[in-house]
């Protein structure tokens, strides 16, 4: 554990745009093979749209990525946060417990949170508004969300007290959960329940997808799925039925060009349908 913990204290940049760029690809590959959808569609163009964000992303992490230092360092110098409260315990159990703890305060909270606050749901349905989930959708996140999502994280590891080892191998864990949740693949009907009482499952993640309520404001889960069953917003639908996109723009001319989808959220707000 030891030899963990000193490696993702000063995790190299290029390790983590390295474990970024392996996971779209090994998806990339495995979706292509066994395609769970059929799509018709230009993957390459797809692909560069959502590969766009993900620089975007990328850079707006980099350049505040000072902030997250800056409040781990706080938090463990001053013994600051719920993590510092918890007794000596074993550092598994330390790691799992913090693990849980992060992603109940930088990101689940925060979706759930950006779903229900109209000013920045506008910049999240960016992400909702892509017709073609495959793993390059993981990180379609509008320049202004990942601003947001840094922001929602960065207070969450003030909450938490996490070091800084803590957060950038939960990061590295999100990194490929996302492109695993939202990959163009399907496992065993079985196999994906089985997973979805302990981890965000493909199937959970495909409802959260679906382009009408209220299944697009339900399984908010990024890597645990037991805060979508603990605070009662896990739903289940079919996954053949499932439509991808969001209702309120579902032409392509609107979801599927770069321009337009940058400036959907200075757009008038348009009133989504109630299944």
């Amino acid at each position: 554990m030891n030899a963990i913990i000193n490696y993702f204290e000063t995790i190299p940049s290029s390790h983590r745009g390295l474990i970024l760029a392996s996971g779209i690809a090994f998806f990339w590959l495995i979706e292509n093979a066994k395609p769970f959808v059929k799509f018709e569609y230009n993957k390459w163009k797809h692909a560069a749209i959502n590969i766009f964000f993900t620089i975007t992303t990328i850079i707006v992490n980099f350049c505040l990525a000072f902030l997250l230092l800056k409040a781990a360092n706080y938090t463990t110098l001053n013994k600051f946060g719920l993590l510092q409260l918890l007794p000596n315990i074993n550092i598994y159990l330390y790691t799992i417990v913090g693990l849980l703890l992060l992603d109940l305060t930088g990101a689940y909270l925060p979706h759930l949170v950006q779903h229900k606050i109209k000013a920045l749901w506008r910049f999240h349905l960016i992400h909702h508004t892509d017709t073609f989930i495959d793993t390059t959708s993981a990180n379609r996140h509008h320049p202004g969300e990942s601003v947001i999502r840094f922001l929602f994280t960065t207070l969450g590891v003030l909450i938490i007290g996490a070091p800084i080892w803590l957060i950038f191998l939960y990061q590295t864990l999100s990194v490929v959960a996302t492109q695993f949740t939202h990959a163009n693949i399907s496992l065993p009907k079985k196999i994906d329940a089985i997973l979805s009482y302990f981890i965000v499952s493909p199937d959970m993640h495909k409802i959260h997808h679906h382009y009408k309520l209220p299944y697009t404001d339900s399984n908010y889960g990024n890597i645990f799925s037991v805060w979508d069953r603990l605070f009662g917003t896990f739903l289940y639908m079919n996954r053949e039925k499932v439509v991808y996109g969001i209702d309120t723009h579902m032409q392509p001319i609107e979801n599927n060009r770069l321009l337009n989808l940058l400036i959907i959220p200075f757009q008038k707000l348009r009133t989504p349908n109630q299944e």
